[in-house]
């Protein structure tokens, strides 16, 4: 499969004031990638993605998503990206499948492949029995699935994701995870944070670090750990960086 860059960010600057919440930030996810975007709380992590899917707008530098300009063409953009918050924002006076099929209303899925769609997802994330509940009854944990199956049913280029193991039990990461195999086989990119740094290392093909707005390493996996694990990794880069 060739590799084609679905996600560039290219300078991108956004302050608050006096201080530079994400400091010219540069880096390329290409199609087939898992790329974690991992530092501390503050770093600049979700700064950076809520740049990332338009929600967050910026002064200095550059975001493209698969050629598109999310500052000039944010809707071309928002047709072929997903974004999952690291706590989603669902309407809770819809049942689960009603605002599934509000999603897929949004991007002109069709009646055959929504049904498709939804009946792999919701069995896979086991939570078939509960679409016709109110969204407001569900537990987190089955509101970040819903946000999970309302992020992949349009098949996007690009997934982007705050913290999106959070509240997800074992067997629901386990199925997370392979559904992100999965995708990136059929060529979709993936950008996430993430603190769970065993996960990254396991999962991911590439990873960046930020610290106080700024990526301080970035690359692929292997040439970032070597024999060591992400987490002493990580942890030696942070505090080298003063």
């Amino acid at each position: 499969m060739d590799k084609k860059a679905i996600l560039e960010i290219k300078g991108y600057t956004k302050v608050y004031g006096t201080k530079r919440a994400a400091d010219n930030v540069s880096l390329t996810v290409e199609s087939g990638d898992i790329y974690a975007f991992i530092g501390h709380n503050g770093a600049g992590k979700s700064t950076t993605i809520r740049a990332v899917v338009g929600v967050l707008d910026f002064e200095e530098g550059e975001i493209f998503i698969d050629g598109h300009s999310i500052k000039k063409e944010p809707l071309e953009c928002k047709k072929i990206l997903s974004y999952i918050p690291d706590n989603p924002d669902l309407y809770e006076n819809l049942t689960g499948i009603q605002y599934l099929n509000f999603v897929c209303d949004v991007f002109g899925i069709g009646a055959k492949e929504r049904e498709a769609a939804i009946k792999k997802y919701a069995d896979m994330f086991e939570i078939t029995d509960s679409l016709n509940e109110l969204i407001g009854a569900y537990s987190h944990g089955m509101k970040q699935k819903l946000a999970l199956i309302s992020a992949l049913i349009h098949e996007p280029r690009l997934i982007v994701m705050d913290e999106p193991f959070v509240g997800l039990d074992p067997k629901a990461s386990y199925v997370l995870k392979q559904i992100m195999h999965e995708m990136c086989d059929k060529g979709t990119a993936i950008f996430f944070s993430t603190h769970v740094l065993d996960v990254a290392e396991k999962l991911c093909n590439k990873v960046a670090i930020i610290k106080n707005g700024r990526i301080i390493e970035s690359g692929t996996m292997e040439e970032m750990v070597g024999n060591q694990s992400l987490e002493e990794v990580f942890l030696e880069v942070h505090d080298e960086e003063q």
